[in-house]
This record gives structure tokens, C-alpha cells and sequence, in this order.
């Protein structure tokens, strides 16, 4: 897995071929509204019931779930080489729900999100970027960090929702520490047994992300066991991609039922002299954009951990946080979830069913 940057262009639009209506699990769209208010927020409520109003929102945490140590601990296989992988409890609960981070879904309708990715290499910016981040940034790291679980806990105590990298070839980037990739020429068994040692390195995140365009987004064959595992393991897949159109992985989490997101806005790809900070706001201004008969514009943007990106998001954050133009999400809330992935998130405990 290498810790670069996947050379990727900032898009300030969605792909076409991902039109907002289809994102029908996270209340954007006003059919699954409920959905959305019972999954992120753990409550009961009724079909088609609207966004609760701000007042009672507030009473709600905007942090995660508390489960019982026998719930959590269902979540989890450990299997005869000793392995601790994830797993959907018997009870229904599926990790890329349970380990979500909760919002309030009654903000202002524009949605900005943002995710750092390949955290782990530097062991310092990995620190502040845990400790200094506004809670709402979700991290993704690198599973061959060392003493990742606690590094993973420590961000949940920070309010950050995690991922892991997925370790992909990647030919010209460094290889990861105890970490074999993901090839395209290997075995499918044997790439299942790598992805698996990866999922095993950490506990408590929503899923995983693919960092760039590759043989394995690219070739379906290759692909798909690997998604099945992911799908029949409860997690969620974020893609990163330049890509106008659809991708190979796309079809098939929307086929196995797979939570899914994906953007190409990269906020540190060529920055010249300008810094982060005029991306993070084209950003903010693109989903700001007045749609008044369209569904709310929502983007979640992508950066390396770096000490210009961690302070330029900082000093960003406290100046649109009295705005109230815009709602900063956990990555969950830009996820899209479709009907194989919909009739999943149904058959969740009571608490999540909408």
C-alpha cells in the first residue's frame, strides 16, 4: 500500500451515472428519511416519518453507539489461526452500521464531508490528526500501522469515524509494513486470506477504501470475491476515482448489497501556491449552490495527512462554523445504499429499523 497520493483530479461535481436521487439510505431522499433518522441516530421512528426538529435533534449524541460487550463481541469471528474478523451478529447488526458515527440529520441541507486518508504512516501527523481534527473528519488508516487497534480507539474517543486502506498493488508506491496487497495474478483464495489478515489488524470500523484506479476496481473477476467478503462481513466500500462514468466495483456492491460511497474530489492534488484552504471552500460553494428543484447537493472531500492539511481544515472549520451554510458529516452520511443494500439495513435490530 503506498502512502502517495493517488493522482486524481479535483472535481467540484458527482460523476454522472451517480445522480443524488439514488442515494436512498441517508434521508436524501425524502422517502427514506426515516431511514436515515433511525439509522444514524439509533431511535425508533415510522415510515416516512420526517427529520425530528432541532430541539429534539440536540437531545440526541452525536457520537456512537454504546453496545452491550456481549453485542459488540458478536460482531466478531475469531477463527482457528486466530484471527478476530468482523462479522454481522446473529441479532442483525451489521458493523458498517453499528461502528458509524450518528449526526443529526436536520441541519442545513448542503453536506460536506471529508476523509483523511493513508493515516498511519507517520506516526506524528497521525497523532494530530486524531487529536486536533474536528470530530466530524473520518480517518482511514493503513492496517499495517503499527499497534493500530489502539490508535483506531483512541480516534473513536475523538469522535472520528474509522476505515481501513485497502491494501492494493500499487507498483509504484512503498509497500506496507507486515501487509501483503491485493494482486490482480494471485489466487482468489489467496487474496481473500490477504484481505482478511488486513481486516484482522483492527476493530471497530465502518469499512474499507480503495485509494485509486487499479486492476482490482478495474477487473470485475478479481473484484468480486473480495467484495463478497466485505458484503458478507457487514462493511461499507468507498471508492476514490477519477472516473466520469460507473465503476466495476460500483455494479457490485450495489449487486451484494454493499453501503457504498465514492468521490474524486482530492483537496491536496497540485495545490501550487493556493493551499487547501480555497479547495475546501470551492467545495463548500459547489453544494452550496441553490437547487431548487433538485435534492440538496452534498461531496465529501479526500486528503493525505499532512501538517498544511490538518491545520488549514482546523482554521477552515472555525470559520464556517458560525455560518450554519453547510452541514460537516461523518463519511456515513454520504453514503448510498440501494435495494439489495436497503432490504440489509431492514432485517437490522428493532432500534434501526425504520
Amino acid at each position: 500500500m503506498a502512502a502517495r497520493l493517488p493522482s486524481i483530479r479535483v472535481r467540484w461535481r458527482r460523476p454522472r451515472g451517480l445522480s443524488n436521487g439514488l442515494l436512498a439510505a441517508w434521508g436524501l431522499v425524502l422517502g427514506s428519511t426515516a431511514v436515515c433518522a433511525a439509522i444514524v441516530l439509533g431511535g425508533d421512528h415510522p415510515p416516512f416519518q420526517v427529520a425530528p426538529p432541532a430541539e429534539a435533534a440536540a437531545s440526541q449524541p452525536a457520537d456512537f453507539r454504546v453496545l452491550p460487550a456481549a453485542e459488540r463481541e458478536a460482531m466478531v469471528e475469531t477463527t482457528a489461526d486466530g484471527l478476530r474478523l468482523p462479522k454481522t451478529s446473529p441479532s442483525g447488526w451489521m458493523p458498517w452500521i453499528a461502528h458509524a458515527r450518528r449526526y443529526a440529520p436536520d441541519g442545513p441541507p448542503a453536506r460536506v464531508g471529508l476523509l483523511m486518508i493513508n493515516v498511519g504512516a507517520d506516526e506524528a501527523l497521525m497523532r494530530r490528526a486524531i487529536d486536533e481534527l474536528p470530530d466530524e473528519v473520518s480517518l482511514a488508516f493503513l492496517p499495517g500501522t503499527p499497534d493500530l487497534g489502539r490508535w483506531m480507539a483512541r480516534a473513536r474517543e475523538h469522535g472520528h469515524e474509522s476505515y481501513l486502506m485497502l491494501p492494493v498493488e500499487d507498483p509504484a508506491g512503498t509497500v506496507e509494513r507486515g501487509i501483503r496487497p491485493l494482486e490482480a495474478a494471485a489466487e482468489a483464495t489467496e487474496n481473500v486470506r490477504r484481505l482478511r489478515v488486513a481486516m484482522a489488524r483492527g476493530e471497530g470500523y465502518v469499512g474499507f477504501v480503495v485509494p485509486g484506479p487499479g486492476p482490482f476496481s478495474q477487473q470485475e473477476a478479481v473484484a468480486r470475491p473480495l467484495l463478497k467478503e466485505i458484503a458478507d462481513r457487514g462493511l461499507a466500500l468507498i471508492e476514490i476515482t477519477p472516473a466520469s462514468g460507473v465503476s466495476a466495483l460500483y455494479h457490485l456492491t450495489v449487486e451484494l448489497g454493499i453501503g457504498y460511497a465514492r468521490s474524486s474530489t482530492v483537496l491536496d492534488y497540485k495545490l501550487a501556491d493556493q493551499g487547501i484552504g480555497p479547495n475546501l471552500d470551492r467545495l463548500l460553494e459547489w453544494t452550496g449552490e441553490s437547487q431548487l428543484d433538485r435534492t440538496p447537493r452534498h461531496d465529501f472531500g479526500v486528503l493525505q495527512p499532512g501538517a498544511q492539511s490538518i491545520d488549514a481544515i482546523v482554521a477552515w472549520r472555525k470559520r464556517v462554523a458560525a455560518q450554519n451554510a453547510v452541514s460537516l458529516l461523518p463519511i456515513i452520511g454520504h453514503f448510498e445504499c440501494r435495494d439489495a443494500c436497503m432490504t440489509r439495513v431492514r432485517v437490522q435490530p428493532a432500534q434501526l429499523r425504520p
